[in-house]
């Protein structure tokens, strides 16, 4: 069987230190979408350290993590990533497998999603300028590299063919930025890429399954930017929700079990687009400085306000949650007073569902007030001595959503986790 792990929010909600410490209940751990703008931090023998594309359980040594043909690699990164790994004595040849099936970011990716982002002007999606973006389209437009070509003597035919037809596509931008370098890199790379474990993903995982192996799936960004169901179209290029699996991964519906969905005890988004909650005034910089809301893969600060309970109850009710795992609750404890989203005022209306396109809507956010606990919590690791104010907290959230709340994350720490 499988269990999924995601988020439900905008991203950035803690998922790495999450799928980390479910990862030595599991044999196997696999990514099933996104790119190398995801990055999942984690603390590994006290040292941070940022995963963008490896599965977040490379750091056990007897975990299998499969790159699953869902997502779309760029080599470089990967290579950087692996001398990351290795620098902590794990051997990525040993536990590392990768889809042939996976498609592969190129460098004129990261040029067009360059030039694409700065022809919008203000009307920018906040893109990371990966090639994310580019990559996916040309998967679905038929024209990918993917991993397995890898192997093929005539790769390097098909990769000037796809870099003349994306040249064409610079000219009509009018970009003139010299990418050389990044090409230099990227073969480089490449030739990294072909000493890893590359093998047929939905087989191997399938066996992997049939011989009684526990699968964790690992998801990228959140739900609320998912291709489909997210804020379209500030919003990333795939499927982030629990059914992103199986076509990711090559495994059917009927292997999934455990839906874990991934929320802070508050909100924050990176990029543009719709954000109800957020707060632009002192409140929200403090959620920020203590948080320390800034973006793993880009460094940009996040913007930060109370929970979102509409947006909460939809993602659960989207990805099929059985349980919700909350992180960053001890970001709170220096909160006196907290808020929580629980409806939305469109046009006179009190409406409790996610609109159509929220950013053609103007939203206020109707709140309900919480009494903040106001002590220190990150020491705790027994649901009975968190505080009352806390506990009600959560149960009110439980109680809105359906789902119920089976673990709070009380720091960054692998151990700072108490299941309730």
């Amino acid at each position: 069987m499988v269990d999924v792990i995601l988020g439900l929010q905008w991203g950035d909600e803690g998922k790495g230190k999450i799928v980390d410490y479910f990862a030595p209940n599991y044999d196997v751990v696999a990514r099933f979408q996104g790119g190398p703008n995801a990055g999942h931090t984690l603390y590994v023998g006290g040292k941070k350290t940022v995963l963008h594309q490896i599965p977040s359980g490379i750091f056990h040594q007897n975990t299998v993590n499969i790159i699953g043909n869902g997502v779309v690699l760029d080599p470089v990164t990967l290579k950087r990533e692996c001398d990351i790994v290795a620098s902590f004595g794990i051997d990525v040849r040993k536990n590392l497998f990768i889809s042939e099936r996976t498609n592969i970011i190129v460098p004129t990716h990261r040029a067009l999603d360059k030039a694409s982002e700065l022809q919008k002007g203000e009307s920018k999606i906040g893109s990371t300028l990966k090639g994310i973006g580019p990559a996916y389209m040309d998967k679905t437009g038929r024209n990918a590299i993917r991993v397995g070509d890898l192997l093929d003597k005539n790769f390097t035919t098909q990769y000037i063919k796809l870099r003349l037809k994306h040249q064409k596509l610079l000219d009509n931008f009018h970009f003139i930025e010299d990418i050389s370098a990044w090409e230099e890199e990227f073969f480089e790379a490449l030739e990294f890429l072909r000493t890893l474990n590359i093998v047929n993903g939905e087989y191997f995982i399938n066996n992997q399954i049939a011989q009684g192996k526990k699968v964790l799936a690992e998801g990228a960004q959140g739900t609320m930017l998912d291709i489909d169901f997210g804020t379209f179209p500030f919003v990333t290029s795939s499927n982030t929700i629990s059914a992103g699996v199986c076509t990711g991964l090559g495994v059917s519906p009927k292997q999934i079990n455990e839906v874990l969905g991934v929320t802070k005890a508050y909100c924050t988004r990176v990029g543009s687009g719709p954000f109800p909650t957020e707060l632009e005034d002192a409140t929200g910089e403090e959620l920020r400085k203590i948080g320390s809301e800034f973006g793993a893969t880009t460094g940009r600060p996040r913007r930060c306000g109370w929970i979102d309970l509409v947006a909460l109850k939809y993602t659960c009710m989207i990805n099929g949650v059985t349980q919700v795992v909350m992180t960053k609750a001890d970001v709170l404890d220096a909160f006196e007073d907290l808020k929580v989203c629980t409806a939305y005022g469109i046009n006179g209306a009190i409406k409790q569902e996610v609109p159509f396109q929220m950013n053609k809507v103007a939203i206020e956010p109707q709140y309900q007030n919480f009494k903040g606990w106001n002590i220190d919590t990150t020491a705790m690791k027994e649901a009975a001595n968190l505080p009352a104010e806390m506990s009600s907290y959560i149960q009110f959230i439980n109680q809105y959503i359906g789902v119920p709340v089976k673990y709070v994350s009380n720091g960054p720490g692998r151990e700072q986790i108490v299941a309730l």
